[in-house]
């Protein structure tokens, strides 16, 4: 993550490490929790986590108004603790995931795009983690 700003987001999620990989993980998933506001929604998502494996999550406005695919290829996976991937435009992410018995970290570092304000990219990864943090929790 040289020469580009590096932002963190973060979650303790009251669930066991397998449970918060398995929904971070699993497309049926990820279409329930993927979205940073009510409004959003991810209709569909396809996951091939492994070592060079790739993902898309299609994001898109409920009404319609607007929509994109956030992709990218993984760059390495240890399960149940790191996942590590390279976005469609070269940004890197890395994720550990940090068990804690009956609760789980998930710590998030992404390098920030440069279209957007700083903590609007802040807000919109961390909405989206709390997202995450709520769907776990309640399913």
């Amino acid at each position: 993550m040289e020469n580009k700003t590096a932002l963190t987001v973060k979650a303790s999620i009251n669930a066991p490490v397998e449970k918060v990989w398995n929904a971070w993980n699993n497309p049926g998933d990820i279409t329930k929790w993927c979205a940073a506001s009510p409004d959003w929604h991810a209709p569909k998502a396809e996951n091939d986590l492994r070592t060079g494996g790739s993902f898309t999550t299609r994001m898109e406005a409920k009404d319609g108004s607007f929509g994109f695919d956030f992709g990218g290829v993984y760059d390495e996976v240890t399960t149940h603790e790191l996942i590590v991937y390279t976005m469609g435009d070269g940004r890197k992410v890395i994720i550990h995931f940090k068990s804690n018995g009956d609760a789980t970290d998930v710590i998030e570092t992404f390098e920030a795009e440069t279209q957007n304000p700083i903590d609007m990219q802040q807000a919109g990864w961390q909405a989206i983690l709390d997202n995450f943090k709520k769907y776990v929790e309640t399913n």
